[in-house]
């Protein structure tokens, strides 16, 4: 059986989208991409909304762009041999392969995708992780927290819900305060292949239908390619 994943960059006052400007520095260091292509390798599926599907169609050809970084084009690779679900009520077509569109986010439906699934799926975006955390779906939280607090937005985690976590793996970064993986306490959970948990310290270590998205606020682990400034964080809604 396959877990569900959500993991998001957020500030450090816990929004994974900021009212106005960005979440902070960090997001788009190398050391801190790479870390996230060996974390999330071998996802099958990505849950998307529109908006954040629109986004992330990009990385369909980002390969082909003049000299991306081999942690950029990682990670392009990755999201071509996933699956994607779009959940919307307005899309009609995609531009994507291994793409379909469900009108319904159906909790039971993930669920039965969940146990039919070999390789791992996340959910990106708060709007759509917020459906599936109320239903109980998410079995690992990953936060990449940066230092900045920017005092309001969209929260990771949903209002209304109460969830109690264990913390499995930390870590920190030069570039971003730190990285955790918490999974739902009363749940029996073994370490996945991510190597054992580092001590926190100062220092970097060794290794749901809205209209189009813009790069502005916040991020899963998307970037898009912004004329020659490189690669930034796009918008996480869905």
């Amino acid at each position: 059986m396959a877990e569900l994943i959500y993991s998001m960059v957020t500030s450090l006052d816990g929004y994974a989208e900021a009212a106005e400007g960005g979440l902070g520095t960090g997001a788009d260091d190398p050391e801190v991409h790479t870390f996230v292509n060996d974390l999330f390798h071998s996802v099958g599926t990505y849950l998307y909304g529109r908006r954040m599907y629109e986004t992330m169609v990009y990385w369909e050809r980002a390969h082909t762009e003049p000299d991306p970084p081999p942690h950029v084009l990682q990670y392009a690779r990755d999201r071509q041999a996933a699956e994607k679900i779009v959940y919307s009520t307005t899309l009609e077509s995609v531009s994507s392969a291994k793409t379909r569109i469900e009108r319904t986010f159906d909790p039971d439906a993930v669920r039965e995708l969940k146990a039919a699934a070999d390789h791992d799926l996340t959910v990106d975006g708060p709007d759509l992780a917020a459906q599936a955390i109320a239903a109980g779906l998410v079995d690992e939280y990953h936060l990449f927290i940066t230092t900045s607090v920017v005092g309001g937005g969209k929260r990771f985690f949903p209002d209304g819900v109460r969830l109690d976590l264990a913390l499995v793996e930390e870590r920190a970064f030069d570039s971003i305060s730190r990285w955790s993986r918490s999974v739902p306490s009363t749940a029996d959970r073994s370490t996945r292949a991510t190597g054992p948990a580092e001590p926190l310290s100062s220092g970097g270590g060794s290794r749901h239908d809205e209209g189009p998205g813009s790069p502005v606020s916040g991020c899963t682990w998307p970037y898009a390619r912004v004329g020659d400034t490189g690669f930034e964080p796009v918008t996480s809604s869905v």
